[in-house]
């Protein structure tokens, strides 16, 4: 197969609307590379992978992230200011101390950030909207990945499986001064292909003072190579944001004046990204197979902590080059082996100034929190990885497969401040110190491994069971190792460990087709900060729930579609005394609704046109640990449809919260106050699309 059929062109010149018994675009029947790093049916993965489709990205045509998590099972993208987010996937949704790194984010099987040095919002750093599909792994991220695919991992495709020469261009606009222009495509010339895909956009948000600007880009250059494919990739991205901090007071969500309000009209955020990175697919024998994939990646952030008392200001960027390796052996008899050695080197930094003196607030806080430097710090790491796995037919409808993980990272930090816990001029603080705690210089390692074992069985063709028991971690960040506070240790710090479970189907049934998961993790060594801003090291936790999706052709132009989640997260720790939030085992864990659904109806009344609408529902859920403090549920009505008005234009239109609904994206409880991130109310997206001749 020559490197033009391996890897092409990042987008499809106006393709034909999908119909609904196009099982090639269906997610239970389509094709996932995620779990082996090569392409294969979902139908016969032995874990829970989901995929969202070119065509399903083009119809919702996301502003935000937020809008396509609704449609995978045990993922909730929660919306922050412009294009801020965080992420849950069988999980809560984390903040602070804890929150990244808990999840991996991929870009062609590529992690984007180096581990150890992650952001909780690394994924606006990635071309989600003019990707080829999104594929979501759910629970431990097994041998492949390693550390941060704790919870789950996302892995963006950037580039289509079929030639298709051609271009295009959109324009869009919408309600708040939202406009974008975007353009993509494949030219395939008789050495070498050459895709791009690139687009910029302006949006002014629906708060005062809050808009954003954007823009990203990929570029993909495939030389005809005598042996296997090759494919050179370069990606860019850039976010310069006017950000809103949280509302305040009970409710504050439901007031139309205070809801597009901003509280903090100064605070921004300021990020780029470049990669650059090869993906080599070499074929050794007709039954070996070796994928080597080089990169380097550079990023940097600033950002104003606008949710933190004082606002101290954020620089931080990293530096870092590696290798992923794949190696596949079919052997006789129906078996697989597959392993490979990744290597990883990283150079961060990270600086946090606060401005001015804390004014506000109590005695403490202002004490505690002084004006000037808190940190100062440059971090080297170096991380090694080999993994292995081996699948086995234990007859003509069972296998089993295993493997593991073995990873170590090590890390090496250097203070440019005064250590200790002073201000930066080496004076006291009142209440026993500052918060802020710099350590010494000192190096640091950790050793990790992840095994992994699941069992199949496919008895009949359209219908596939799985039970695996698996293992991830998530090795501290460089973030929790030297920004300490008061009375931290770094030596307390351990990887995070979370232990995985699964029983699960899919298949089809004439025009029905079903997906389930049960689940159950217990995590160790949980790190988060609280409702009082303090961090913990020592947490331990519980995930139990189902999953499920259910995708229905009832007609031959219409098909139903339903996805979803029932989980408890929960403590399983007691913290009931000191200087932070009372915590009892067994309560919720804050910001983890124990309910999320979408359903979608889909209707094609001409082989020219297509229209959605969906109903995304997310349940209610506790603001804090002790539970004390709840926010209610909510529901959502989404519609979206496109038009194919000639050969070479194509109109596409969204309007989001139909229903015009007040709601909140996110809700938590902090420092004594409700604090929310309003939700948008009605919006209207157009956009115009042409075929370049």
């Amino acid at each position: 197969m020559s490197a033009l059929a391996i890897v092409i062109g990042l987008t499809v010149p106006i393709v034909s609307v999908a119909q609904p018994d196009d099982e090639a675009d269906r997610g239970i029947d389509s094709m996932v590379v995620t779990p082996t790093r090569s392409a294969q049916p979902a139908i016969e993965v032995a874990g829970s992978a989901s995929a969202l489709s070119r065509e399903d990205i083009e119809l919702v045509g996301h502003q935000h992230l937020a809008e396509l998590g609704t449609r995978i099972p045990g993922v909730w993208i929660s919306r922050g200011s412009g294009q801020e987010h965080l992420t849950a996937i069988r999980s809560p949704v984390l903040t602070g101390a804890g929150a990244c790194g808990a999840f991996l984010f991929l870009e062609d099987g590529i992690p984007v950030r180096p581990a150890g040095f992650c952001n909780v919002n690394q994924l606006f750093e990635i071309n989600t909207e003019q990707a080829a599909s999104l594929e979501v792994l759910r629970g431990p991220a097994g041998t492949l990945y390693g550390s941060n695919g704790l919870h789950g991992t996302i892995n963006v495709l950037s580039i289509l499986d079929t030639p298709e020469p051609g271009w295009r261009l959109g324009l869009a606009g919408g309600s708040h001064d939202y406009y974008r222009a975007r353009l993509d495509g494949w030219h395939a010339g008789e050495r070498h292909g050459l895709g791009l895909s690139t687009h910029v956009l302006s949006h002014s948000g629906f708060q005062r003072d809050a808009g954003h600007r954007q823009y990203k880009l990929n570029a993909h250059w495939v030389p005809d190579t005598p042996r296997g494919g090759l494919r050179i990739s370069a990606a860019a991205t850039g976010l310069d944001q006017d950000t809103a901090g949280y509302i305040l007071g009970r409710d504050a969500y439901r007031d139309r004046d205070i809801r597009r309000s901003n509280p903090n009209p100064e605070a921004f955020r300021e990020a780029y990204a470049q990669r650059l990175y090869a993906v080599w697919e070499l074929d050794l024998a007709d039954d070996r197979r070796l994928d080597l994939r080089p990169f380097v990646r550079r990023s940097r952030m600033d950002f104003l902590q606008h949710f933190l008392p004082g606002q101290p200001l954020e620089e931080n960027g990293q530096v870092s080059a590696g290798l992923v390796s794949t190696l596949t052996w079919d052997l006789p008899g129906g078996g697989a082996w597959l392993g490979g050695i990744d290597v990883e080197w990283a150079s961060g930094y990270l600086r946090q100034t606060q401005a001015q003196a804390l004014t506000t607030g109590s005695a403490f806080l202002q004490a505690t929190r002084p004006q000037g430097r808190h940190y100062d710090y440059d971090v080297d790491s170096l991380m090694a990885a080999v993994h292995a796995s081996y699948r086995h037919p234990l007859g003509p409808n069972w296998f089993i497969e295993a493997g593991a993980r073995a990873e170590w990272i090590g890390y090496d930090y250097t203070n440019n401040m005064l250590s200790g816990n002073t201000r930066d001029d080496g004076s006291t603080c009142g209440f026993g110190g500052c918060l802020y705690n710099r350590p010494e210089d000192r190096r640091d390692d950790f050793t990790n491994l992840a095994p992994r074992v699941a069992l199949g069985w496919r008895g009949h063709p359209d219908w596939f069971a799985w039970m695996s028991l698996s293992r991830g971690f998530r090795v501290p960040q460089a973030t929790e190792l030297y920004r300490l506070q008061s009375g931290q240790q770094v030596a307390d710090l351990a990887s995070e460990r979370l232990d995985n479970v699964e029983l699960g189907m899919r298949g089809h049934l004439d025009s029905l087709r079903i997906e389930a998961t049960a689940f159950a993790a217990n995590k160790r060594n949980f790190i988060f900060r609280d409702a009082e801003g303090f961090n913990v090291s020592d947490g331990r936790t519980r995930h139990v729930g189902v999953e499920y999706a259910l995708q229905w052709s009832f007609h031959p132009s219409a098909w139903l579609e339903f996805s979803g989640t029932h989980a408890r997260h929960s403590f399983r720790f007691d913290r009931l005394e000191g200087p932070g939030e009372i915590i009892p085992s067994g309560n919720d864990i804050d910001g983890a609704p124990r309910r999320l659904f979408s359903t979608r109806i889909g209707w094609t009344p001409t082989s020219r046109s297509e229209l959605e609408l969906e109903w995304a529902h997310q349940g209610g859920y506790f603001v804090d640990s002790a539970n004390a403090n709840r926010h209610g549920s909510h529901d959502l009505l989404h519609l979206r449809s496109r038009w194919r008005l000639t050969s070479d234009w194509q109109l596409n239109a969204q309007i989001y919260n139909l229903a015009d609904r007040l709601t909140a994206d996110r809700a938590d409880f902090a420092f004594g106050n409700f604090r929310y991130f309003p939700g948008a109310r009605r919006e209207f997206r157009l956009e115009l699309v042409s075929t370049l001749r």
